[in-house]
C-alpha cells in the first residue's frame, strides 16, 4: 500500500476548516492501473438525494468545481499541469439507480473511470480520490441509490418489527414494520394501503448493486474477483420530516449495518456516515437532533463495542458550504468535493485499523 497521506482522525470528524485534513497533499493520479492480481475492493454508497450527483461544475462564481480549482486553488488534484480534470485508471465509478424493488424501472447510468464527466459532481470524487491513493488493489465505488427515500420507511431494514410511538400531538401511533403497506396510522385504527411496503427501496437498491457485481467485468474490465470492503451512507433528509422516524434511527441504523454486511456477505466490512450537513451539533434540536445524535451513536464504541473500529461518523456541518440536505446545498461542488474527501480519510483509517 502506498505510504499514509492524512493523519489519524477519531471515529467521529470534528473538522474546523472549509476543507478536509490534508486534501491539498492528495496527489494528482499517476495515470496507472491498479495491482490487478489483488481482489477488486467494492465500496458500495447508498442513501437518498445526498449521494447524487448535485454540485456544479462548470460557472465563474463561488460554488462551482471550476472556480474552486481554479480561482480558490482547491482540490488540485483534480486537474493536470495542462488543466484537464484528471482521470483514475485505478478508480472505476459506477451508479445504478432505480425505483423501489428489484423490478423498478432503472439500471446502471454510470459506468467509467473516476473523473469529471458531466455538469455535476457527487462525493463519489473525493472518496475515490482517498482510497485510490491509499490502496494498490483496484477500487469499485458502486452507488445504489434514488433521491427522496427514508431508513424508517422505504429504506427500513429486513425483519423490522412494528412499533408505537406517541408524538408531541399527543396521539400515539403505530410505525410500520418489513413487508407493512402503510408507513403509520393511529393507534386503534385500521391502516390503510399503498402500492409500496417497508424496505421496498432497500430490497431494490441491494438487488441493483448485486447486479453489477454478478457481472463484475463489465463494471471493472479483466476484474475476476471481488470483496465488498465498505459501505458509504449518507441520508437522513427524509426521516426529518416524522418524528417517530427520527425517534428510532439509531435503531434502524444500526440494523442496517448488519443487514447490508448479511446481505453483501461482507461481515467485517467498514461503515462510514456523514451527518446532515446543515444540523449543528451545538444548535439542533428537535427531530434533526435526534437523527444527529443517533449518527454519533452508532460510532460510540462504548456503547456499540461490536462495532468497534468498524464504524465512524463524519460531521459535515464544519464543512458544507451552506443551504440544507433538502435544497442539495445550492448544488455547492464544494461541500460535495469536502464531505466525500472526509469520508473517503474516514474509510482509510477505518481501513488501516486506527
Amino acid at each position: 500500500m502506498h505510504a499514509p497521506r492524512s493523519r489519524f482522525i477519531t471515529a467521529i470528524i470534528f473538522l474546523l476548516s472549509a476543507t478536509p485534513l490534508h486534501a491539498s497533499d492528495l496527489p494528482d493520479p499517476d495515470g496507472k492501473p491498479a495491482d490487478m492480481t489483488r481482489k477488486v475492493q467494492v465500496f458500495i454508497i447508498m442513501g437518498q438525494s445526498n449521494t447524487l450527483e448535485m454540485g456544479k461544475v462548470k460557472g465563474e462564481q463561488a460554488g462551482s468545481l471550476e472556480y474552486a480549482v481554479s480561482n480558490e486553488n482547491l482540490y488540485p488534484f483534480m486537474v493536470d499541469d495542462a488543466g484537464n480534470w484528471t482521470t483514475r485508471q485505478d478508480v472505476r465509478n459506477v451508479h445504478t439507480m432505480g425505483s423501489g424493488g428489484p423490478d423498478g424501472k432503472g439500471g446502471v447510468r454510470r459506468n467509467e473511470w473516476l473523473t469529471v464527466s458531466a455538469g455535476k459532481i457527487g462525493i463519489e470524487q473525493g472518496i475515490g480520490h482517498q482510497l485510490g491513493t491509499y490502496l494498490d488493489a483496484p477500487v469499485l465505488l458502486l452507488k445504489s441509490s434514488i433521491g427522496n427515500r427514508s431508513l424508517g420507511w422505504d429504506l427500513l431494514p429486513p425483519d423490522s418489527e412494528r412499533y408505537e410511538y406517541t408524538e408531541k400531538d399527543g396521539k400515539t401511533y403505530v410505525y410500520a414494520g418489513s413487508g407493512d403497506t402503510f408507513d403509520r396510522w393511529e393507534k386503534g385504527t385500521e391502516p390503510g394501503s399503498v402500492n409500496w411496503h417497508a424496505g421496498l427501496q432497500y430490497e431494490g437498491d441491494v438487488a441493483r448493486a448485486k447486479a453489477v457485481l454478478e457481472k463484475l467485468n463489465e463494471a471493472y474490465p479483466e476484474a475476476t474477483e471481488y470483496e465488498v470492503a465498505g459501505f458509504l451512507w449518507w441520508q437522513g433528509d427524509k426521516d426529518r420530516y416524522k418524528e417517530g422516524h427520527a425517534a428510532m434511527y439509531e435503531r434502524n441504523l444500526n440494523r442496517l449495518i448488519a443487514s447490508l454486511r448479511k446481505d453483501f456477505s461482507a461481515p467485517n466490512a467498514k461503515f462510514v456516515c456523514a451527518t446532515l450537513g446543515q444540523t449543528d451539533k451545538e444548535n439542533a434540536e428537535g427531530n434533526e437532533k435526534m437523527i444527529l445524535e443517533a449518527m454519533f451513536a452508532i460510532s460510540n464504541p462504548e456503547k456499540y463495542p461490536a462495532l468497534k473500529g468498524d464504524v465512524a461518523t463524519v460531521y459535515t456541518n464544519p464543512i458544507s458550504m451552506g443551504g440544507a440536505s433538502n435544497g442539495h446545498y445550492g448544488g455547492d461542488a464544494r461541500t460535495y468535493m469536502n464531505v466525500g474527501l472526509a469520508m473517503g480519510e474516514a474509510m482509510v483509517n477505518l481501513l488501516k485499523g486506527e
